[in-house]
Order: C-alpha cells, then sequence, then structure tokens
C-alpha cells in the first residue's frame, strides 16, 4: 500500500461535491442552493475583451510566470482606488490561479509546521484546509449569531492568541456565514498584530458584497498595517468571473517575492487568456458590483420574509447564509440529506468548515437562483422533518 504524507491526515472533504452529485439526479427541479456558482451577469467588458484576446501571442505563452505587468498594474490601480496603498506592480503583486490559489500560497511563505492561524469560526473549508496543507493549525474566533446577524467576538481574541500564533486569515464579509468585521473589530485584530508581531493574510474577494448600507472596512487604512497585510483578491465573486481563475496577492517585496516562487513551483504561470479581460474588467466602470449588491440583498430578504420562525442567522453580506439545524435537533449531515429528499433544495452542511459554532449549520448559497425560484421555499419547507422541529421551537 503507498504510505500516505502525515500532512493529510487532517484533511476532509467539504461537501459540496457529494451533495452536488446528488442534486444533479434531480435534475432542474432542484434548488442549487449548495455551491457558489452564481446566475448573476458578468462585467461588461469579460467576455468581449477575452474573444479580442484569445488570438495574441500572449493568451498562449507561459510568460510573464507571475503575470503580465500591465494586469498587476491594473489591480495595483484597483487597490490603491479602495484603499490608499499602493503596490508596485513589478515587485508587490502576483497574479495567480484564482485566489484560493493565492490564499495556499500564502500560507506555504508564511507558514511553518505547528504554527496557529487565527480565522473565525465558521469560515470556509478551503481556507482552513490549505493552512493544514502548509502545515499549520487553524485555529477558531467565533461569529456569535444573534437577532441582528452575527457578531465577531472581540473578547475571544486574547483567549485565541496564544504563544505559537503566527497571525490572522479573515475576511469580511466571510464565507460562508457573511458575517462582518466591523472598524472596532478591526482595530482589535490591528493592535494585537503590532503587539506580538503578528501577519495579517486579508481575503478581499468579498469585501464589496456588503448589505443593508455598511461601509467596506480595510484594515491596510490602519497605522502599521501595510508592513504586515497581504491581500489575497479574485475576479470570481465581486465581478462573478469564476471561470477565468484570475487572483491575486499583494503585499510587502520579501514576501510577495516568496509567494511568487510558492505560485510558479506550484502552477507556472496565471490563465494567460484570462489577462486582458482581468485588465479591462479591473480599470472599467465598476456599477455593476452595486447592482449585483442590490439582487443579492433582495434574494437574502426573500429568503428571511419567507420563513420566520426558521432559525436563519441574517448575513451582513456575501452569496449565503446559514440555517441553525442544531437548535432543530439535526447534524448537518442530516439535514442536508433531508432537505434534498423532501424539499429538493440542495444545501450543505458546515462540518469542517470551522469548529464547534460551524457545525451546527447548513448553508444555503443564494447566488445561483432567482428571486422567483427563492419564493418557492416556504412551500417546500412547508412539511417535512425540519419544518415539524421548527414548529416545536414556536
Amino acid at each position: 500500500m503507498i504510505r500516505k504524507a502525515k500532512r493529510m491526515e487532517p484533511i476532509r472533504g467539504f461537501g459540496i461535491d457529494r451533495v452536488a452529485a446528488a442534486a444533479d439526479a434531480g435534475g432542474r427541479s432542484v434548488l442549487r442552493m449548495e455551491n457558489l456558482d452564481t446566475d448573476l451577469p458578468l462585467p461588461p467588458e469579460a467576455v468581449p475583451e477575452t474573444i479580442a484576446g484569445l488570438a495574441t501571442p500572449e493568451a498562449n505563452s507561459w510568460l510573464p510566470f507571475t503575470g503580465d505587468l500591465d494586469l498587476r498594474a491594473a489591480i495595483s490601480e484597483f487597490t490603491e482606488a479602495r484603499t490608499g496603498h499602493r503596490y508596485d506592480p513589478v515587485r508587490e503583486i502576483v497574479v495567480t490561479v484564482g485566489g484560493m490559489e493565492g490564499l495556499l500560497n500564502v500560507v506555504l511563505a508564511l507558514v511553518d509546521p505547528g504554527d496557529e492561524v487565527v480565522v473565525t469560526d465558521p469560515t470556509y473549508a478551503g481556507i482552513v484546509n490549505r493552512i493544514r496543507l502548509a502545515g499549520g493549525t487553524p485555529t477558531f474566533i467565533p461569529f456569535v449569531a444573534d437577532d441582528e446577524g452575527w457578531r465577531f467576538d472581540r473578547e475571544a481574541l486574547d483567549r485565541v492568541v496564544g504563544p505559537k500564533t503566527t497571525g490572522f486569515l479573515l475576511m469580511s464579509p466571510s464565507m460562508p456565514s457573511g458575517g462582518y468585521l466591523d472598524e472596532d473589530d478591526w482595530r482589535a485584530v490591528c493592535d494585537l498584530c503590532r503587539e506580538r508581531d503578528l501577519f495579517l493574510v486579508y481575503d478581499a474577494a468579498m469585501e464589496r458584497l456588503l448589505f443593508d448600507g455598511r461601509p467596506l472596512v480595510h484594515p491596510l487604512r490602519l497605522d502599521g498595517m501595510g508592513e504586515r497585510t497581504v491581500v489575497v483578491g479574485s475576479l470570481s465573486k465581486e465581478h462573478r468571473m469564476i471561470g477565468w481563475r484570475v487572483g491575486w496577492v499583494a503585499g510587502p517585496e520579501a514576501t510577495v517575492t516568496d509567494v511568487g516562487w510558492a505560485h510558479v513551483y506550484n502552477t507556472t504561470c496565471p490563465v494567460s487568456i484570462a489577462r486582458k479581460a482581468g485588465a479591462a474588467v479591473l480599470r472599467g466602470d465598476q456599477d455593476h458590483v452595486a447592482d449585483c449588491v442590490a439582487e443579492l440583498e433582495r434574494r437574502r430578504d426573500t429568503m428571511l420574509e419567507g420563513l420566520p420562525g426558521w432559525p436563519f442567522v441574517k448575513p451582513a453580506g456575501g452569496w449565503s447564509l446559514l440555517l441553525d439545524v442544531a437548535s432543530l435537533g439535526f447534524e448537518p449531515e442530516e439535514a442536508s440529506q433531508l432537505l434534498l429528499e423532501e424539499s429538493q433544495i440542495a444545501a450543505t452542511g458546515m462540518r469542517g468548515w470551522g469548529g464547534e459554532v460551524a457545525e451546527r449549520y447548513v448553508r444555503f448559497v443564494f447566488s445561483a437562483e432567482p428571486v422567483e425560484r427563492l419564493e418557492e421555499i416556504p412551500e417546500r419547507l412547508a412539511d417535512g422533518k425540519l419544518a415539524t422541529a421548527v414548529s416545536a421551537l414556536r
């Protein structure tokens, strides 16, 4: 039998693939709320600029390994416009094959075996397991659910940050919860980074997908964080360009140099056919993001208003919301199966997406189903074991 590497021992699947395979067998009648696909329109430049660039030599090239300079310059301009911090396109930005490749490269560059990295509970399982692949240990600071939504548990910071902690890996709004870090939250995190010489890896993939008029609060704007922060960005969420696989890492030169080598020895080069469209979209009119935020907020509200009394936690942004199935007496895997079998709703259990908070929940993604389909959910959930449990709560 082939020997298994020790780094793989804590790695677990995230359930999306199993739920998706079962949903595929159910046909079009199944509400697809298990994965981060989206039916929201692409930015206007995405397809025409991709087509225009396909026949160029640059679209079929290995070089430059860390991304062509024009795309890196567009990333620099895009980031500076919202943070006030300018990254040098040559020395401080690497283009990656999506944001998740970028995150893996960053943790490979920053994390040694035994290091602890603080993430929220819940957090996307792909982030949790990338820390483990690098040999690190994710430690969890809770998002606390209340009537208003999620609250970042600042009071837990001193308990969670210990002698083995080397940094934070955070995003706001967070996946899968839609939890939001306000200015006081970020100040508490950044104060600890300065006091204890910790890094901050900031996942910017969803930072403008905020509901109810919340402002974008960026940690780079806080004193002393430019030298401690690594920003990982992507065109897959705000810009819905999932298939283009355009991501980036921006940060201090020494760190980005190491990230660049991790990238080269991981994937060799970015997706060349996406470079022209990526630069054009980043430099283009960004009004489409606000339009998509408004539509996503409509979808969130449709679900919450249609299911009063159900223990959903109101997200502050993002593409999904969570149902507390533990409060109804179910394990997440069991509830996910019941949702598909009884209601033809594909939704993913959150075990492995954090710690004891995450494993209470099932995730409903509302980025791929229009309001007209989401309005069917109350009828779909009117009968069955979950509905019976909700009635018992009242």
